[in-house]
């Protein structure tokens, strides 16, 4: 097993932190099989901008983005997708970086390229929500992998949502197969 990520890599800027989950192990325990992804692609959110859950403050569906980094948030959304986020920065802030896609490392799952899909093929869903990722006690957690270098990184505007769309806080690994739209 590899390393598991510590709670300061998490507290740091959330976009510094997306582009830093590039490369890392996702890591998913269903009864006695672990699953792993390699981090293709992520999106950063903030409370300051329109598009982020935490804009209007703590409700009860956002509580886990104003928790300690390293924390999980996972909501439902379209009536139909669970969508994995990993909290940053510091307790009270909403803020998080949300895993839009990961490449297999494991066998037995595939559809991966997109963050509904992802958290269907690996059953993420909101009992989920605050899972500790920092430790392997937990059903869902991060290990580190391979720094991916800069030019191997296309850094661009979010996609699916309607506001704050300018600003380039989508990160991806150029040229893999398992990022969800190029």
């Amino acid at each position: 097993m590899g390393n598991i990520i510590k709670r300061n890599f998490y507290a740091v800027n959330t976009v510094n932190a997306a582009r830093n989950l590039l490369g890392m192990i996702l890591c998913r325990r269903i009864k006695n099989n672990i699953f792993k992804g390699k981090i293709v692609e992520t999106e950063a959110y903030t409370q300051e901008e329109e598009s982020c859950h935490a804009y209007r403050g703590v409700t009860k569906r956002n509580a886990a983005m104003f928790k300690k980094p390293g924390i999980s948030y996972v909501y439902f959304t379209y009536g139909m997708y669970h969508c994995l986020n990993v909290i940053t920065e510091k307790e009270g802030y909403g803020s998080a970086v949300l895993i839009r896609a990961v490449e297999p490392l494991s066998k037995n799952f595939s559809n991966t390229n997109g963050p509904g899909k992802l958290c269907r093929e690996l059953n993420i869903t909101k009992e989920l929500n605050e899972t500790d990722l920092c430790t392997r006690k937990s059903p869902l957690w991060l290990e580190y992998g391979n720094c991916i270098n800069d030019d191997d990184v296309v850094q661009t505007t979010r996609i699916g949502i309607k506001n704050a769309v300018e600003l380039p806080w989508r990160f991806y690994i150029k040229n893999n197969k398992f990022v969800s739209k190029k």
